[in-house]
């Protein structure tokens, strides 16, 4: 059993105020394989007291040595990307090829990508000819509240503390606590990078204790929170008490739209986009909307793709999916496969229960549903788990009709060889990411949405834009 129960602040590894023990399940077995401790307003409190004193100092700390302790992080990385990796797989059901492949790697992939966006920034610039003695200065915001997810847990603080840092913010880090063990990791990383005692503070915690005092706390100056909507909304209502900046990353119900010309493993591609991480990324392409004429093959290819995947414990390597986080999350997902079956939706792979020949394990079967009209329960809600459901479409402007009915607007896909077509479609949906005939965004492109996906944009020059404020300074005298 793993003992991890301090907090790292000020620089150095600290009891909680008030012990409080929470234990970390491994999903695969539904056995605890750690223990950590919960946090208090007085952790949280003295996390942020730590941050706010060393924010001066930091934020006047010249750029190239703020990059430089960033190069650091990234070499402590290189040194126990291993051990990153089977803590990333163990607390959150990862399989540990995903986890070594996929999820730990979005350390040093989006760190890399702010390294070079960072490296274009123009900290003091002429606001233009035409004001010859004016400037524009980027500053850093303040003390920053950190909350991440468990589901892509390196991924989001990536996203987070990397910039935050780099930006000469001071911050505070509350990942979940079903997910723990990779964030105390990162903690380390930190440390032995020297980074200055103060400037990455870590507190793990639930949301009613340790997110919501960050949420209020007068002395944070900015939240960076990714997870549900519903928590969303709340952080947003108490951070609005004291003004601060608040950056949302919230859910999704992508629509992948296939036209009756898309390649010929369109469909393939989407389940397997869909099957991957058991379901549990907020850009999941949940809705398969699929041109009528080419609709019955496509429910056809899917049900077959979906029957084909490869349900096992997360320790095991193999291209298989692993459990859900927990059993809350599975007693979910068991409720909306029940919701489609009994609001007529045609069930034609995976459904409830766990997989075949098990019996222990957050499992759950990779499931596909057919003939799903608007407005069923499965059609709005983000489940977060592998259940896909596939609608037929008329044309164009139907596809686009459908696709954008619905509060959420994260990530939308398209699927046809016509080229004019695409870029129709991508300027149509309402979503801040469309990604096409199965082309990934490029490096440092910005991740976001609209809606009740939240509106906070994550990576490259956008993400850390996120963490600076602009001043515009007149009267400028010329050297």
């Amino acid at each position: 059993m793993i003992e991890k129960r301090d907090f790292y602040i000020n620089g150095r590894w600290v009891a909680p105020a008030t012990p409080r023990d929470c234990a970390v399940v491994d999903p695969s077995t539904e056995d605890a394989c750690a223990v950590i401790s919960l946090g208090s307003e007085a952790d949280t409190n003295a996390a942020v007291a730590a941050a706010k004193a060393a924010f001066p100092g930091w934020a006047a700390t010249p750029p190239a040595e703020r990059r430089a302790v960033v190069v650091r992080i990234l070499e402590q990385y290189e040194a126990r990307k291993e051990e990153l990796a089977a803590a990333i797989s163990v607390e959150m059901g990862a399989p540990i090829d995903m986890a070594r492949d996929s999820q730990a790697p979005c350390l040093p992939w989006h760190l890399k990508n702010f390294l070079t966006a960072f490296d274009e920034i123009e900290w003091l610039r002429p606001l233009g000819p035409h004001a010859p003695n004016d400037r524009i200065a980027l500053e850093p915001i303040g003390v920053v509240g950190l909350i991440t997810p468990w589901n892509w847990p390196m991924n989001q603080i990536a996203l987070k503390a990397i910039p935050a840092i780099l930006a000469g913010c001071t911050c505070v880090l509350k990942p979940s606590e079903e997910s723990p063990l990779n964030a105390m990791i990162f903690a380390e990383f930190c440390h032995d990078a020297g980074v200055p005692p103060g400037v990455f503070n870590l507190v793990n915690g639930d949301g009613p204790g340790v997110g919501a005092t960050l949420s209020a706390h007068p002395d944070v100056e900015m939240i960076s929170f990714t997870g549900s909507t519903r928590a969303g909304r709340a952080i947003s209502k108490a951070a609005a008490e004291t003004l601060k900046r608040v950056a949302l990353e919230l859910g999704g119900k992508g629509a992948n739209v296939i036209f009756a010309d898309a390649d010929e493993k369109a469909v393939k591609r989407g389940v397997l986009h869909m099957m991957n991480n058991s379901g549990q990324s907020c850009n999941a392409p949940s809705r398969m909307l699929v041109e009528r004429s080419a609709y019955d093959q496509a429910v056809d290819t899917a049900a077959e793709v979906a029957r084909s995947i490869k349900v096992g414990p997360a320790s095991e390597p193999g291209r298989h999916i692993g459990p859900v986080v927990n059993k809350r999350q599975w007693d979910q997902i068991q409720g909306f496969i029940q919701k489609g079956i009994d609001e007529g939706a045609r069930l034609v792979a995976g459904g409830l229960g766990l997989p075949e020949g098990m019996n222990k394990g957050y499992y759950v079967r990779p499931t596909v549903f057919a003939d799903v009209k608007p407005g069923m329960t499965i059609e709005r809600e983000e489940i977060f788990g592998p259940v896909l459901s596939i609608m037929a479409f008329e044309d164009e402007a139907d596809a686009v009709r459908i696709a954008n009915d619905t509060p959420y607007g994260l990530t939308n896909y398209v699927q046809t060889q016509d080229g004019a077509k695409r870029n129709r479609m991508a300027l149509a949906l309402k979503s801040g990411m469309v990604e096409m005939n199965g082309q990934s965004r490029g490096a440092g492109s910005p991740f976001g949405g609209v809606k009740s996906s939240g509106r906070a944009r994550e990576g490259g020059h956008w993400g850390l834009e996120e963490f600076l404020e602009v001043k515009a300074i007149s009267g400028w005298a010329a050297a």
